[in-house]
């Protein structure tokens, strides 16, 4: 008898992108043993979503509405359209199931202070992640003591700031806290360096590179210790898909709300012109 698996809906824009490919594969292979599947689908694009579904096997269904009843949690994805994450979470969060919604949380500030009202509205559990917060960075860290670092730089790579921006800074915000005070942008339209300072005297500097190569990495200060790392990428999704399923079994957000507002705010000030040349408030 095939045991009971805990039901996914994937919610989408146009379903047919990377993170949806990325994370049924890692729930089909890699993490098939946490009991987990992707029960079905729906989304925004209709007929290359109806054609996704086929593909890969994963039913499709004409509306939030007709999938809610058959899945457990909701996993609201359109990585490359935040835009598009209220207008989703406006019809999933009335069914009052726990959801994942995926990177960008929310095109600014104020619309991401929505979607967690939204959320508590309806006693949604929620919660939001890049894919780098779940690094050998961090782990490094965590090893370290996070209380022992004092300064970051952080590098990723990407072809918009808009999208891409995200990466290094959650891997600087997931590790030296939420508790950032003032910004700076310099360099040009193409690399793009952020200076944060935070509390304590502690700072991190990340570094955006638009169409190149450069790998995802980071230098992490502690007392009288500088270490270069660069993110393992192979498992990058595994472990980020690994703790989407841990925070559905926790039932409870595993990311700090202040964390998430803390990313937001920063690249909302990122794209101020008033940030560039000198400090703003955070």
């Amino acid at each position: 008898m095939t045991p009971h698996r805990r039901r996914i809906g994937f919610v989408d824009l146009n379903v047919d992108n990377f993170h949806a490919n990325v994370y049924l594969a890692a729930l089909r292979n890699e993490l098939k043993d946490r009991g987990f599947a992707v029960s079905g689908c729906t989304a925004l694009k209709v007929e290359s979503g109806r054609a996704w579904a086929e593909k890969n096997g994963v039913p499709w269904y004409d509306s939030v509405e007709a999938l809610a009843p058959d899945v457990d949690f909701f996993m609201v994805l359109a990585p490359s359209n935040p835009e598009v994450h209220l207008p989703l979470c406006e019809q999933v969060f009335p069914f009052g199931k726990p959801t994942f919604v995926d990177k960008t949380f929310a095109p600014d500030l104020d619309t991401a202070r929505r979607i967690f009202a939204l959320a508590d509205r309806y006693g949604v559990p929620v919660q939001t992640s890049s894919a780098l917060r779940y690094t050998n960075v961090q782990k490094y860290v965590a090893e370290c003591g996070q209380s022992s670092v004092r300064h970051m730089f952080t590098w990723g790579s990407g072809t918009s700031f808009q999208e891409y921006a995200i990466h290094p800074v959650e891997m600087a915000i997931s590790c030296l806290g939420p508790d950032a005070r003032e910004l700076m942008r310099r360099g040009d339209e193409r690399f793009v360096s952020l200076l944060v300072n935070f509390s304590g005297g502690r700072s991190a500097t990340v570094n955006v590179h638009l169409m190149s190569k450069t790998p995802y990495s980071a230098v992490v200060v502690t007392e009288g210790v500088s270490q270069y790392i660069q993110v393992d990428r192979p498992p990058l999704f595994i472990h980020a898909a690994a703790a989407i399923l841990d925070f559905f079994e926790s039932g409870r957000p595993l990311v700090p709300r202040s964390e998430t507002l803390a990313i937001r705010r920063i690249l909302d000030v990122a794209e101020m012109p008033e940030a560039r040349g000198r400090f703003v408030p955070l």
